[in-house]
C-alpha cells in the first residue's frame, strides 16, 4: 500500500482490481502448511513469576542467593520505525526526491488509501469454541526469537494530531510511515521510528542520507509486484539494492503484496537472485489481507502464509501490513467493528507466540470516517480493534 498526498487521496489513487485482489488473498487463503509448529515466547511476567519462587525456596533452605534481573523491554533485534494502511488524511512530511512509482504527486511519502469505492460492512461470523492457534511449546535453542522483553507490536500510521498520545494508549514499541522520515511525528520516549525507501525513485544519495539520519532499520520497497505501488522488474529491485545495503543499517526485504512462499512469485524470484549476488537480507517484510471475516480461520490463514514463508527462507518476519479487507467485491468490504476487534485478539495472540515474528503493525493507525480498519479516531479515541490492539502482547 503506498501513502499519497492530501490533495490526492481520493478515488482511484489506491484501488485494488479483482484481480490483483484474489492474487493478494491466495496467498493468505492457504489452511494447510508443512511443517509447522507453535512456539512460545518468553514474557518478563513469565520470568518475574520463576524468579520469585526460586527465591522463596533457596529461602526455605536457608541458603538465600542474590539473583540479578534484567531491566524492561527493549527494542525488538536492533529494528527500527515502520509501516502504515489504507485510509486516512495523509499530510505532508519530510519532502522526498521523486518516487517514478509514486503516483500523481511526486515525492510524498507513500501509503495506502482504500476511497475508491464506499466501504461497506459485512456479517461476522465466528466457529464455537475455536481456538486460534495450536498449543505453545517451549522456544528451541538458536531460534530468532527477540531477546525477552521485546515488544514486537508496532504502528503503521501517517500524521494526525493525536497520533503520539495515541501511540502511548496502544503502548507500541516502534512505528513507521512508508518513507524516510516521520513526519511531524513527535514520537513518544522508548518509540522507535524505522525508516523506508519506498521506490526506485526514492534511491537517491539525498534519501539515503535521510533514513540513514533517522533510524537503524531498513524497509525495502514496498509492494514492488503491485501496480500503483513502487511496481518495478525484479531486476531493477536487484540493481538497486546496494545502495540500500550501502546504508549499514540491518535491512528489511521488499514487501510484497502476495506470493511471498512462492519461489516463482516477484518475491521469490527477487530473493534468489539476491542470494545468487550475495546481497544481504536481515528480514523478511510481508503484508497480508484476509478476505474470510472468521477470525478465527482469518488467523489460521494468516499464520499459515507466514510460517510457509519463514520455511522457504529461515529469515525473523516482520508483518508490516494486515488487517481483515476483501478488495475482490465491489464496494470494498471489511466485517463489523466487532469482527474486525475479534481478529485483532486472536492474531495478535498468534503473532506474539511466534518467535520468529520480530514485529508486526496492522494496518493502520489512523480511523477515518469511510474506514473500519483504523485503531484511534482524530480525538485519540480507540476504535473497539484499537482497544483489542491496545491489549496486545502484555
Amino acid at each position: 500500500m503506498r501513502r499519497v498526498g492530501v490533495t490526492d487521496y481520493d478515488a482511484g489513487e489506491r484501488r485494488r482490481t479483482a484481480n490483483s485482489a484474489a492474487t493478494a488473498f491466495a496467498s493468505g487463503a492457504r489452511t494447510h502448511r508443512a511443517g509447522s509448529k507453535t512456539i512460545m515466547r518468553r514474557t518478563p511476567s513469565m520470568l518475574r513469576l520463576l524468579s520469585v519462587a526460586l527465591l522463596a525456596m533457596v529461602a526455605l533452605a536457608g541458603c538465600v542467593t542474590p539473583i540479578g534481573g534484567g531491566g524492561g523491554p527493549a527494542p525488538t533485534t536492533s529494528a527500527a520505525p515502520s509501516p502504515a494502511g489504507p485510509t486516512g488524511s495523509p499530510s505532508a512530511g519530510p519532502t522526498q526526491a521523486p518516487d517514478p512509482s509514486s503516483g500523481p504527486n511526486p515525492g510524498v511519502t507513500p501509503v495506502p488509501t482504500l476511497t475508491s469505492a464506499p466501504v461497506t460492512t459485512a456479517p461476522v461470523t465466528t466457529a464455537p469454541g475455536a481456538t486460534p492457534s495450536a498449543a505453545p511449546v517451549p522456544t528451541p535453542p538458536g531460534s530468532t526469537d527477540p531477546p525477552v522483553g521485546t515488544v514486537a507490536k508496532g504502528a503503521s500510521t501517517w500524521y494526525f494530531d493525536k497520533i503520539a498520545p495515541s501511540m502511548t494508549d496502544a503502548g507500541v514499541s516502534w512505528f513507521y510511515t512508508w518513507g524516510a522520515a516521520p513526519e511531524r511525528i513527535a514520537a513518544p520516549a522508548g518509540v522507535e521510528f524505522v525508516p523506508m525507501i519506498w521506490g526506485p525513485g526514492s534511491v537517491t544519495p539525498q534519501t539515503l542520507a535521510t533514513v540513514k539520519a533517522n533510524g537503524r532499520t531498513l524497509l525495502g520497497f514496498n509492494e514492488p509486484d503491485l501496480r500503483g505501488q513502487a511496481d518495478m522488474p525484479v531486476q531493477t529491485a536487484l540493481d538497486l539494492w546496494p545502495q540500500l545495503e550501502a546504508t549499514g543499517m540491518r535491512l528489511g526485504s521488499p514487501a510484497p503484496a502476495a506470493g511471498a512462499a512462492d519461489p516463482n512469485s516477484w518475491f521469490g524470484q527477487f530473493m534468489a537472485g539476491a542470494a545468487q549476488r550475495g546481497y544481504k537480507v536481515d528480514f523478511i517484510a510481508l503484508h497480508w489481507y484476509g478476505s474470510d471475516f472468521d477470525p478465527t480461520r482469518a488467523t489460521s490463514q494468516l499464520r499459515a502464509y507466514i510460517q510457509d514463508v519463514y520455511d522457504r527462507y529461515h529469515l525473523p518476519i516482520w508483518l508490516t501490513e494486515y488487517s481483515l479487507m476483501n478488495f475482490s467485491t465491489s464496494p470494498a468490504t471489511v466485517p463489523s467493528a466487532e469482527g474486525q476487534a475479534a481478529f485483532v485478539t486472536a492474531s495478535t495472540a498468534m503473532l506474539e507466540s511466534l518467535p520468529f515474528v520480530e514485529r508486526y503493525a496492522w494496518f493502520a493507525f489512523p480511523a477515518n470516517p469511510d474506514s473500519r480498519t483504523g485503531l484511534y479516531d482524530e480525538s485519540g479515541q480507540p476504535t473497539p480493534a484499537g482497544v483489542a490492539y491496545r491489549a496486545a502482547g502484555r
